[in-house]
This record gives structure tokens, C-alpha cells and sequence, in this order.
């Protein structure tokens, strides 16, 4: 029985799901139709009329689900945040940073159109949260759009599950986009940046990354993988930036039931998106992404880009 499910599922993804769901919805209301046409015709009764009412409020949910993923869906929305801390720097009030991650099947023209709203919003820094599309060379498209954004302080990037992290830091590099690798840089006065490797695919480190802060520095660790904050120390972190969840990608409604399989995450829908706590209690925002996973549709969970405005209490 699992073999056959499996096999199902397999020739949904392969099919499309979203051509799944449009040819499931047509046969949803063709037989609600039919099952009114034969209503008409019969004496009616309680079963026949209860079939009809479910029959079209499937059709209905089926339906707003497939308009919403061939619209909004489709257009990647950016979330300003303000972000208040008491350990922030006074004198760094106002300091932007922007979020994107999971990148996967963007196209170069869909990075610039983003570049391009960035930088008419003036950002001091870029994070770039990993899982890049590695085949045939497409990260390299992705990061060298990536890198006409205009900062003050420069683009930073970690490696994600789906990610050969020696090809991409390489990239990086090249591109002057600076790769964390279980380590971390002094931005600014007060601040500083961290970074770790991919929990799937790496050895993160935390206590690594954050070895050259200061005491009383604002720290800012940036991770694809959120359960990492479940399984490692951080205490003296003040905020985390992590991704890979999708927010479950296709969800009912916005509410990501794939999460709770436990196959993305450890911590079912914990770290589905926006703000949570690590194991210490440090605030953990995850975003919902920027790309697609192969052909599989985003449902109600549309692709973002999160800029922070920070502020000192």
C-alpha cells in the first residue's frame, strides 16, 4: 500500500501538481453538475443534497487554491519589518538589512526585477540564506544578479541543504559576496554578523561563528536550517535569520500541513514563518522563501523578500 501511494505521489509531482489540482477541480465540478442534473430528474433526498453541498465546497476550496497560486502566489511580496532591541547600537538606529533566501528556479530576469526594487530602497546589507539551483550552473545566474545590489556594508551568504558549498563560496567570492563558513565579521561598531554552514549538509559550528564577537555586541547569526537553533547554544545571539521551511509550500489556507510530516523540519510547524524562539528563548525569523522547488507550486505561501529596520529601545 505505501509502495502504490508512493508511486502516486511520484506521477502527481511528475505530472504537475498544479495541473493535478485544475484537472481534480474539473472533475469536482462535473460531477457536482451531473449529481444536480440527476437530482432534478429523481425525488430528492438528504444524501443526494449533502453530496451536492460537498461536492461544490471542494470545488470552491480547490478552486481559490489554484487562482491564488497562478496570481499572488507569483508575485514576491517585501515584508518591512521594524526591529527593536536594547542591545542594538543607538547610533546604528535606522540600519537596514535585507533577507532573501531559497532561490532555487528563479530566473536571472525575476532576480533583477528584485535587485532592482532593493536598491530603490536603499538597504545597508544583504543576507543570502542559501539552497541555490546547482545544476547547470544556474546559481551562478542567481548570485551575479544578486550582486549589482547596492549596499553600505556589503552581501553575505551561507550554503543550504540543496547547495555544493565549496562551488558556491567560490562563486561568492568571485562575485565579492563574502561566504560565512562557521564564522563571522565585525560590521559595524557594536555589530556583528555570523554565519554557519547547513545543518543537513555540513558541520554547523555556533559557538564558532560567534568566537570573535564582543561582549555587548549586537549578534545577528544567519542560518538556512532553523532546527540548528533547537540542537546548539544561543545564548548571547540576539536575533537569527533562517529559511528553508517554504512555509510548507503548498498549504490549506496558509496553514502548512507538510511541515507536519517531519521530513523538512524536526519541529513541525515551529519555524513555518515570520517570528519564533530558539531552544534559549532568542528570537528566530524564517522566511518563506524566494524561489520554487522544481515544479512544485506555492499555495498560499508566497515568495518574500524581508527587509529589517533595526532600532535601539
Amino acid at each position: 500500500m505505501r509502495a502504490l501511494v508512493s508511486e502516486i505521489a511520484h506521477w502527481i509531482i511528475g505530472f504537475g501538481i498544479l495541473e493535478f489540482l485544475i484537472v481534480l477541480t474539473v472533475m469536482l465540478g462535473c460531477t457536482v453538475i451531473l449529481a444536480v442534473i440527476r437530482l432534478r430528474r429523481r425525488k430528492r433526498s438528504r444524501p443526494a443534497r449533502a453530496f451536492i453541498v460537498i461536492g461544490l465546497v471542494c470545488t470552491l476550496i480547490s478552486a481559490i487554491h489554484i487562482v491564488h497560486a497562478i496570481t499572488l502566489d507569483r508575485i514576491v511580496r517585501y515584508v518591512e519589518v521594524s526591529f527593536r532591541s536594547p542591545n542594538w547600537p543607538a547610533d546604528l538606529n535606522g540600519y537596514r538589512i535585507a533577507f532573501v533566501t531559497d532561490f532555487h528556479l528563479i530566473t536571472n530576469e525575476e532576480m533583477r526585477v528584485v535587485v532592482e526594487e532593493l536598491n530603490r530602497r536603499y538597504i545597508n546589507m544583504l543576507l543570502l540564506g542559501g539552497d541555490f539551483l546547482m545544476r547547470d550552473d544556474h546559481y551562478r545566474g542567481t548570485l551575479s544578479q544578486l550582486a549589482q545590489t547596492r549596499t553600505t556594508d556589503g552581501i553575505f551568504g551561507v550554503d543550504g541543504n540543496h547547495d555544493h558549498y565549496r562551488q558556491l563560496f567560490a562563486e561568492m567570492e568571485r562575485l565579492g559576496i563574502i561566504p560565512l563558513d562557521n564564522s563571522g565579521v565585525r560590521v559595524r561598531d557594536g555589530f556583528y554578523l555570523a554565519g554557519i554552514r547547513d545543518l543537513w549538509r555540513g558541520v554547523p559550528n555556533i559557538a564558532e561563528a560567534v568566537r570573535g564577537a564582543n561582549v555587548g555586541d549586537f549578534i545577528l547569526l544567519l542560518t538556512h536550517n532553523p532546527d540548528i537553533t533547537m540542537r546548539q547554544p544561543t545564548e548571547g545571539i540576539d536575533l537569527i535569520f533562517t529559511g528553508h521551511t517554504h512555509s510548507g509550500q503548498i498549504t490549506f489556507f496558509g496553514f502548512p500541513l507538510y511541515l507536519l510530516r517531519g521530513s523538512i523540519s524536526d519541529y513541525g510547524t515551529r519555524f513555518s514563518r515570520g517570528f519564533a524562539e530558539s531552544a534559549c528563548g532568542v528570537p528566530v525569523f524564517t522566511s518563506t522563501g524566494i524561489g520554487r522547488y522544481f515544479n512544485i507550486p506555492r499555495i498560499f505561501a508566497r515568495p518574500e523578500v524581508v527587509i529589517f529596520t533595526m532600532f535601539n529601545e
